[in-house]
């Protein structure tokens, strides 16, 4: 176990310096910002969706609706209480993780598809909220003029320094969530996803695994929402819609359960899909506004064949692969002796 934890925080910590060495290797500030508003903030929040659905079994279509309380609760902590940006995202993280723990404990009796539905409704609902809630959210018009993040004296403006922020806090996260599932949380986890009864009959507390796993995963979420409207500088209801849930929790399904580093992959890959004329030099402008076109059904398709061909997802095709090659470097006693006779 200990040799299996020592490997997990090696490849995290190679994986750390890669993601931290990004911005030595481009000058591209908008590049940069997407990595960061974007990609960084979807990691995040999937980070989350995949302890929920990967290892706790239960799925969510409004986690979009967290992502909007984190956003607009910093926004109006730092732009109304004039305090510090650490209070509007100390106070995203627990309104999201409250928001969380109120839609949980209804839907405790709730599976399946039925739980999904609770959820969709969970979102609509903070939809309409954010729309309609014009003296605290602007409505329609959403919030603008928000301040950038700053801790202490320094404010985070350029976009190396942005893109450091946003992705040193994915990868604590990471770290810590790797930390949750290998100790007695996440094996209750696994066991809940397995069979919820045989997990009882284990003496597992059911109610309060759900709880919890909800709990943080909304705080991720809030989290990764005051990230976007500190950085983006501006929200509306707009940004917040079932739209953003589904492709989120498809991320999460593609990069695979009981896995964490395959739906941060996935969030990546997908996340920059609608910008790869940035990301691709020389790439020709129709098959760029080809892509954009038909992202929602590049998803769908994406997905359709990660489920035929690696019904584990990313995270289970690695490990596929890691297991045959071990199985080809191990040694073969069988054929040793055949040879050696």
């Amino acid at each position: 176990m200990r040799s299996s934890g020592y490997k997990r925080f090696v490849w995290w910590l190679v994986a750390s310096v890669a993601v931290m060495c990004v911005p030595f290797l481009t000058d591209n500030g908008f590049m940069l910002k997407i990595l960061a508003k974007d990609v960084g903030t979807n990691a995040l929040v999937v980070l989350g969706l995949a302890l929920l659905f990967g290892y706790g079994g239960q799925v969510s279509l409004g986690h979009a609706a967290f992502i909007g309380i984190g956003a607009y609760t910093s926004a109006l902590v730092t732009m109304r209480f004039e305090l510090p940006w650490l209070a509007g995202v100390a106070a995203a993280a627990l309104v999201s993780a409250a928001g969380g723990a109120l839609l949980a404990l209804p839907s405790l009796r709730l599976r399946g598809h039925y739980l999904a539905m609770a959820t969709l409704g969970f979102g609509e609902i903070m939809h309409i909220v954010f729309r309609e809630a014009t003296p605290l959210t602007g409505g329609f018009d959403g919030l603008r003029g928000i301040p950038s993040v700053a801790i202490g004296g320094f404010v985070f403006k350029s976009p190396e320094s942005i893109y450091w922020l946003v992705w040193g806090i994915v990868l604590v996260a990471l770290l810590l969530a790797y930390n949750v599932v290998a100790l007695r949380p996440g094996r209750a986890m696994r066991a809940l996803h397995g069979s919820e009864l045989g997990s009882q009959a284990c003496g597992v507390d059911t109610v309060r695994v759900k709880v919890q796993v909800f709990v943080v995963s909304a705080a991720l979420a809030g989290i990764a929402g005051s990230l976007y409207a500190h950085v983006a500088r501006f929200i509306s209801p707009e940004i917040f819609t079932l739209h953003r849930s589904v492709i989120l929790l498809s991320m999460a399904v593609l990069g695979g359960t009981s896995s964490l580093a395959g739906p941060i992959v996935a969030a990546v890959g997908l996340s920059i899909l609608k910008y790869v004329d940035s990301f691709v030099p020389g790439m020709p402008d129709a098959a760029s506004t080809f892509l954009q076109d038909w992202e929602l059904d590049i998803y769908g398709l994406t997905i359709i064949v990660v489920m035929l061909f690696a019904p584990g997802g990313i995270g289970g095709a690695f490990r596929s692969l890691r297991q045959r090659f071990r199985k080809k470097a191990a040694p073969d006693p069988e054929g040793e002796g055949v040879s050696a006779a």
